[in-house]
């Protein structure tokens, strides 16, 4: 009878624990915009400056910051770049498990040799991504950013006005964050510590 009862009470504890909520894991406090649940910058198809077809699932495990934008931008383009280049200093050896993608909204003009001069000039880690015209717009919508032609004074003299934030995703290649142009590193490295935590 004893025997009985003991195990009695052993089964009602087990059904009482599987009744119990599991500890919710503590909710990220960025310092940026937080994306978090966001259904749209799901994937990309895209070229990178080697010459070797990319898309979200190569960066697996790391966390992933992305930059749209040209080679011929005057202003926030290398700004952007050079902020991210002292975001990577400032991780020392997390860096390692950041990943950087310039990825060009001129595809008329940036071609693979030029991002392979262009993006790793600021990091050697750093990868530019090109597409057709057709492809490039098809990320361009998938994640949301908006870039136009403006003409200049020659047919090829003509600038892109364009989204000038970047994304961050986390190593599971999910969208987390926007970082705002102008916002400076301080946000960014605590926000990716964050992610690589």
């Amino acid at each position: 009878m004893k025997k009985v009862l003991a195990l009695a009470l052993i089964a009602v504890s087990l059904l009482a624990a599987c009744g119990e909520k599991k500890a919710e894991a503590p909710k990220l406090t960025f310092q940026s915009t937080d994306l978090t649940g966001a259904t749209f910058a799901r994937d990309f198809a895209l070229t990178d400056h080697h010459g070797k077809p990319r898309t979200m699932a190569d960066f697996k495990g790391k966390v992933v910051v992305m930059f749209f934008g040209y080679t011929q931008c005057p202003d926030v383009c290398p700004t952007t770049m050079a902020e991210m280049s002292e975001v990577m200093k400032q991780l020392g050896p997390q860096a390692d498990q950041v990943q950087v993608l310039f990825v060009t909204v001129d595809p008329e003009r940036d071609t693979r040799q030029l991002l392979a001069e262009y993006v790793p000039a600021f990091d050697q880690r750093f990868l530019g991504l090109y597409g057709t015209a057709e492809q490039t717009a098809a990320v361009g919508k998938e994640f949301k950013v908006v870039y136009n032609k403006v003409p200049g004074s020659t047919k090829d003299n003509y600038s892109i006005d364009h989204t000038a934030a970047s994304y961050v995703f986390d190593k599971q290649g999910k969208l987390r964050l926007l970082l705002r142009p102008g916002q400076g590193t301080g946000p960014a490295v605590h926000d990716i510590k964050l992610l690589l935590s």
